[in-house]
């Protein structure tokens, strides 16, 4: 660090969770700032008797000021120090790398990676960039730099659209960032099957790759079932539920346009389809009132997926939320035939897996069904979690039995 070093001191005993190597610093904890940094700029983080205890860059318009990149020892930040945590991101993903049944994963996850604010996601030859922070879209153009040194991609394509860079009081960035524009869809591979991805305007960055595992563990549950796909996108469970032998598989979302590429999804797949190919049906609908109108018709499944959007975007919503999953789980439940399936999920951070398993047993409660957990659920390897950074763990689900 230089003799223009900007620094955050922070307020007395309060240096216990970066000694902890928690990456956030709240401004709550901080007691001054020296040396006027700039939005975006690196500082270097001192405990109240001027202890170095790490570095990392500068939002003043953030409750979380600073975002920890170093700790312990000072460190040169520059275009060395993000060509090493790149590849070292990368090296924790040479396993799906090698294997040339999936084409499409994460290769950065934000802080779990020692990159906090920033996603990257492999769609075959193209990656989709996503910055969450202003502290990485200050540093935007080194990363990419060495991100294109790392990977080779044929392109590379922001999305950083999303409402969390509203906090950070960033405006939303989507379009090319270096090489080819990715086509209308990238057609990738997931343990086999195939998919088409619309990257510039899909969910997320145009996939769901978290759920990648989930769904091949849920396949075994769906030989010869009718399995009810709720909340579905572009049919990422469906298609496995049919390739698993499904005699029956309904997509619902409220979205016309994703049911039609989960149409094509399972089209692109019948090579891999049981040579009895499941009978197919696309609903577009409010989940909540297509599950109670099939209630009311009393209408049964073998398999149901509830895989919804987040209920919950803070601490302040998680009562609405968990209201909303108890509703969903019990409408499921009821629809379940005797030794029926439900794979149920939230991906809402703030809402525990204890609290969600606690939601859906209130829910077997009042549906008058013994229900077991047979499989615990979360999201994949190449969204890991960082044991100093709990809060990268947002996926949780359950694999029930249901009599």
């Amino acid at each position: 660090m230089s003799e223009a070093t900007k620094v955050m001191v922070l307020k007395p005993r309060r240096e216990e969770s970066v000694l902890r190597r928690h990456p956030w610093v709240f401004s709550g904890a901080v007691s001054r700032t020296e040396g006027e940094p700039l939005p975006g700029d690196v500082v270097e983080v001192r405990s109240a008797h001027g202890e170095h205890l790490g570095q990392g860059y500068y939002n003043p318009a953030s409750n979380i000021v600073v975002r920890l990149l170093t700790w312990g020892a000072e460190e040169v930040i520059d275009g060395a120090f993000w060509r090493r945590r790149l590849a070292e991101s990368i090296a924790r993903r040479a396993a799906l790398a090698a294997d040339a049944a999936t084409t499409a994963y994460r290769l950065v996850y934000a802080e779990s990676d020692g990159l906090p604010g920033l996603i990257v996601d492999r769609y075959g030859e193209w990656l989709v960039y996503q910055s969450l922070t202003l502290g990485m879209d200050a540093l935007k153009d080194e990363v990419v730099a060495a991100l294109i040194e790392a990977a080779a991609p044929r392109g590379v394509y922001e999305r950083s659209d999303v409402d969390v860079r509203v906090q950070e009081g960033l405006d939303p960035a989507v379009g090319l960032l270096y090489g080819e524009e990715p086509p209308e869809r990238i057609e990738i591979l997931e343990n086999g099957l195939s998919f088409l991805v619309d990257v510039r305007t899909g969910h997320k960055t145009g996939a769901y790759l978290d759920q990648r595992e989930n769904r091949r563990r849920l396949a075994a549950y769906c030989r010869d079932a009718e399995v009810l796909n709720a909340f579905s996108y572009t049919g990422g469970f469906g298609v496995y539920a049919a390739a698993a032998g499904a005699r029956r598989v309904i997509n619902l979302d409220s979205s016309a346009d994703a049911l039609a590429l989960a149409e094509e999804n399972l089209a692109l797949n019948n090579a891999a389809l049981s040579s009895a190919a499941a009978e197919v049906e696309s609903i577009a609908g409010d989940a909540f009132q297509v599950l109670r109108r099939f209630r009311d018709q009393a209408r049964t499944f073998d398999v149901i997926v509830l895989d919804p959007p987040k209920f919950a975007f803070s601490r302040r919503q998680v009562d609405s939320a968990t209201r909303g999953y108890k509703d969903i789980n019990l409408l499921a439940m009821r629809l379940l035939r005797p030794g029926g399936t439900l794979a149920t999920f939230s991906c809402s951070g703030v809402v525990s897996e204890d609290l969600f398993q606690k939601v859906v047993f209130g829910a077997s409660l009042d549906a008058g069904r013994e229900v077991r957990i047979l499989e615990r659920l979360a999201q994949g390897p190449d969204h890991p979690v960082l044991l100093t950074f709990p809060e990268a763990a947002y996926l949780k689900g359950f694999i029930c039995r249901v009599e």
